[in-house]
């Protein structure tokens, strides 16, 4: 059936518009670099982009669109969120207001398909949000506010300023919320979501678990851990059987697990760790490919080998330059 979202007209606010009017109250400076959001504005356009996806989702909208599903967009979602990761790391702030905006897209394309299948609307998405919101933070909506939203769990909102009681406050309230799709066989790691990078999850299961005391005491007892899972990695692989093949991804789990943890008790971030890693390595490679005189594929382990060393010294060494 032909809805009135299908011919609903969309009238766009102008390029920048919104961004302008809210310098336009509130003028940077050197003393005060803040923009104070229009929160009125703000909502028109959320209006605006929330009728655009439904635009494009109505019967006579954009073909691809109306073909999308949530096994088909969920890969961008992916996607998008590390790009937003990528522009903070560059501080590219223009650029992130841009990259937030597809992130925001995908919000709004699940919460359509979903009014479609008659699961949930855009509404109900803000609803959950503005009640977890008002739920978990007490100490700035009021102890009554809280309850109103679906608060259960009796904390002191009187945090006095100390992050550490908010965080604690937080966890209490959360703890205290029905899980979706819940059974009796509960686990503390269950709060401790699928949908994240594996390394994230990984640091977070350890995390967990060590607050009910199942941790090693300290990251010099994870040094023996990480040699014995190396060496059953070993052992797999050396076996040469194809056969083998779950058994040995099995083990390099095991001792990726150990160095996630082992940054957990050095209170380095695993992901933020391999992605400088990476980095360095894209910035070395580069220079490898920039000062040999032949192409990469035609050289010598060793000559390669002597190429990394030069990258390495041209570009220095960032654990002794952080010693420094």
């Amino acid at each position: 059936m032909r809805g009135g979202a299908a011919r609903r007209r969309v009238t766009l606010v102008p390029m920048g518009a919104a961004r302008d009017a809210d310098k336009s109250q509130h003028p940077q400076t050197p003393e005060s670099p803040a923009i104070a959001t229009n929160a009125a504005r703000a909502a028109t356009l959320f209006e605006q982009s929330a009728a655009i996806m439904a635009r494009l989702r109505a019967p006579d909208g954009c073909p691809w669109d109306r073909e999308q599903t949530f096994d088909t967009i969920r890969k961008y979602t992916l996607e998008e969120a590390y790009e937003v990761f990528d522009a903070i790391e560059r501080r590219d702030f223009d650029h992130l207001a841009e990259e937030l905006g597809d992130l925001l897209l995908q919000v709004l394309f699940y919460a359509e398909m979903a009014a479609n299948e008659g699961r949930f609307t855009i509404a109900d998405v803000l609803d959950h949000l503005n009640r977890k919101l008002i739920r978990r933070h007490p100490h700035v909506f009021g102890e009554e506010a809280s309850r109103a939203a679906g608060n259960v769990a009796d904390v002191n909102a009187n945090v006095e300023g100390s992050s550490r009681a908010v965080l604690r406050n937080w966890e209490e309230i959360k703890a205290s919320e029905p899980l979706h799709g819940a059974d009796t066989d509960v686990s503390r790691l269950d709060g401790v979501q699928r949908a994240m990078p594996a390394l994230a999850e990984a640091a977070k299961l350890g995390a967990k678990a060590a607050k009910s005391g199942f941790d090693w005491p300290d990251w010099r007892g994870l040094l023996p851990k990480l040699a014995e899972e190396t060496a059953e990695l070993e052992a797999e692989a050396a076996s040469g059987d194809p056969a083998r093949k779950p058994a040995i991804e099995a083990e390099l789990g095991d001792l990726l697990f150990t160095v996630v943890n082992l940054g957990r008790h050095l209170g380095v971030d695993a992901e933020m760790a391999l992605r400088g890693c990476n980095l360095r390595f894209r910035e070395r490679f580069r220079v490898m490919e920039k000062v040999s005189a032949e192409p990469l594929e035609e050289l010598k382990p060793e000559e390669l080998e002597a190429l990394w060393a030069e990258a390495k010294r041209r570009l220095g060494n960032p654990a002794a330059e952080a010693g420094q």
